[in-house]
């Protein structure tokens, strides 16, 4: 690990600042210590020689006045490092979050330049969405524990290595030049005995970097199979796999504590050593300095001064080792939301083009802004001759896939699990983009077109209704949940939109109606009134484009059935995209594609 990675420095604009007062800090601690030292070697020299306390009341008031200083400057550091950390790790955090979901968050940069922001499809851990296509794990476990207990650790890093770095870099010099001048020979032996205490810090820490970085693996590790094994519970325990998977937890459990036990257990060897290099190295000047102070070769002043400033010159390196250990596993955590933000999905294709400006501004002034700010059919998308082959898989999702949709077409994609169903609507909805060819949109009327990729991601989205397999609901209200697809509607829209939706009647036996808590993932509800209540946040979001996967997958025939009724008032006047396996939407739809294996088979 380097001493100071400058990743930090040159993406959380905390840290620059925080460096600036660290430095003046040690600026001040270092005079501070240095004027301390000849202040208490004038006083024990000067009552040693007679002077009375009407002399040396001045000094005797300075070094009491230093003391607070030097407390005051120590306190002063670590609230501003813990201020600084705070503000560090809320950028770290909104880099990651606008990373790893392709929107801008408040405060946040744009996601990394290059290629697109990684978006759900890779915050889920999966090479492909979730229709049979994907083949990872879960990532939201381990991304959960690096943003909060990971970049926590943090605080050490700012609040107690970086100023102990600047002190040890500081303090060491000006001892050496002060003693230097009062005194060459101890000048000299603290000059060739300083370097061995960073040398030794130097080995240690190769030697524990490791250990770090594979207890922080662990404890990734054991968060992520966490979350996964809650999430899953009642499945586990229907299948009676609920006592294993606890087994499974408190195995990686004890390998994270056989690994913590052993990087603290070299944090404490290591201060050992320091401890013992440097009080080696202040008796090897206290002996060389009594030898002369015997034999009158030196007066006292300048003895007591060489001796007070002697362990001061050792200390601060012996203090940042210390703080080196207890910082690392921030580092470490900080190391790895480095390596999430330089990840590009390797399925993207650059295009230079596409991230200009201009280009960028021309395509939503022209083919989205209109829609948004006028209301109007949405635009025409083509597919021409798109291929989409997701990271760590050999066989493309979608290959050489041909298709318009045209401005309010109901379309309906069929096709076994596998075909690809889900990648194109993951495509329509920006989670990933195309490895080949690509998706054009036109204005209605054919006057003008652009690529998809040129429309900045959360612009096109305010275009689109999406409608999950699984939609997910919060535990909170009704109201609330509904309020997803417009956060500013009133409460008589909501209603109309769950009256369309068909909801409104199940909604009205809830305990407390649109005010009752639905309890984690909607808990309270059934799968078809779930799915309901995700129509109801399109109906309420009213945007032309709408996409439905498998809206009616699970669910029994009475679910069905109202959810079908409420997806053709939906589509009226819309474009809509519907995804199922079977062909029991024909009625509804314009026109019906199959999918098999990646590729467009003919029109049903």
């Amino acid at each position: 690990m380097k001493p100071l990675d400058p990743r930090l420095v040159r993406t959380a604009s905390a840290v620059r600042v925080h460096l600036a007062v660290t430095v003046l800090c040690g600026v001040a601690t270092t005079g501070l210590v240095l004027a301390q030292a000849w202040l208490i070697a004038r006083v024990i020299s000067g009552a040693a020689a007679g002077e009375g306390l009407t002399e040396l009341s001045w000094a005797i008031a300075a070094v009491a006045a230093i003391a607070l200083g030097r407390a005051a400057v120590s306190y002063g550091t670590e609230a501003a490092a813990l201020h600084s950390a705070a503000r560090a790790k809320s950028q770290l955090r909104r880099r990651l979050i606008a990373h790893v979901t392709g929107v801008a968050v408040p405060g946040s940069p744009e996601p990394p330049r290059g290629g697109p922001a990684p978006g759900p499809v890779w915050l889920s851990g999966a090479s492909g969405p979730a229709d049979g296509e994907g083949t990872g794990t879960p990532r939201a476990g381990e991304l959960a524990t690096l943003a909060t207990r990971g970049l926590d650790a943090l605080d050490d890093y700012f609040a107690r290595y970086l100023p102990q770095l600047v002190l040890a870099v500081l303090v060491p010099l000006a001892v050496l030049a002060v003693v230097a001048q009062a005194d060459w020979i101890s000048a000299l032996v603290i000059a060739l005995t300083l370097p061995l205490i960073p040398i030794f810090m130097a080995l240690v820490g190769w030697h524990t970097q490791a250990r770090t970085q594979r207890q922080w693996r662990l404890l990734n590790r054991l968060g992520g199979h966490f979350l996964d094994v809650v999430e899953g519970l009642p499945t586990l325990a229907v299948f009676r796999r609920a006592k294993a998977q606890a087994a499974i937890i408190r195995r990686i459990t004890d390998e994270h504590r056989h690994a913590t036990m052993g990087t603290l257990r070299i944090a404490f060897l290591s201060a050992l050593v320091l401890e013992l290099l440097s009080t080696i190295a202040v008796a090897l000047v206290a002996v060389e300095i009594g030898l002369r102070l015997m034999y009158g070769l030196l007066d006292y002043q300048t003895a007591l001064l060489v001796l007070i400033l002697a362990p001061e010159a050792y200390l601060p390196l012996r203090e940042v080792g210390a703080r080196f250990h207890a910082s690392m596993e921030g580092v470490a955590a900080a190391e790895q939301v480095f390596a999430v933000l330089d990840e590009r999905a390797d399925q993207a294709r650059t295009q230079p083009e596409a991230d200009s400006a201009p280009a960028r501004e021309t395509a939503s002034r022209a083919l989205v802004r209109p829609c948004l700010d006028n209301g109007c059919t949405a635009p025409q998308i083509r597919f021409a001759n798109v291929s989409l082959t997701y990271p760590g898989r050999n066989l493309p999702a979608l290959s050489q896939v041909s298709l318009v949709i045209r401005p309010g077409q109901r379309l309906l994609l069929t096709g076994p699990s596998g075909s690809g169903k889900s990648s194109l609507l993951a495509l329509l909805l920006r989670f990933v983009e195309p490895t080949e060819g690509a998706i054009l949109v036109e204005r209605p009327g054919g006057t003008g077109s652009a690529p998809l990729s040129h429309i900045p991601a959360d612009l096109w989205r305010q275009l689109i209704a999406w409608v999950p397999q699984h939609p997910y609901l919060f535990d909170t209200t009704v109201l609330e949940n509904i309020r997803l697809g417009k956060p500013e509607a009133s409460v008589a829209e909501v209603r109309r939109a769950a009256e369309l939706a068909e909801a409104h009647d199940f909604i009205s036996t809830l305990p407390l109606g649109y005010g009752t808590r639905l309890g984690e993932r909607g808990t309270r509800l059934s799968a078809g009134q779930r799915q309901r209540i995700a129509l109801a946040r399109a109906f309420l979001r009213d945007a032309p484009i709408v996409l439905l996967d498998e809206p009616t997958a699970h669910l029994d025939p009475d679910h069905a059935a109202a959810v079908r009724r409420a997806v053709a008032r939906l589509l009226e006047g819309r474009t809509g995209v519907i995804v199922a396996h079977d062909t029991g939407w024909s009625e509804l739809v314009d026109e019906t594609v199959h999918l098999a294996g990646g590729r467009i088979g003919a029109p049903l």
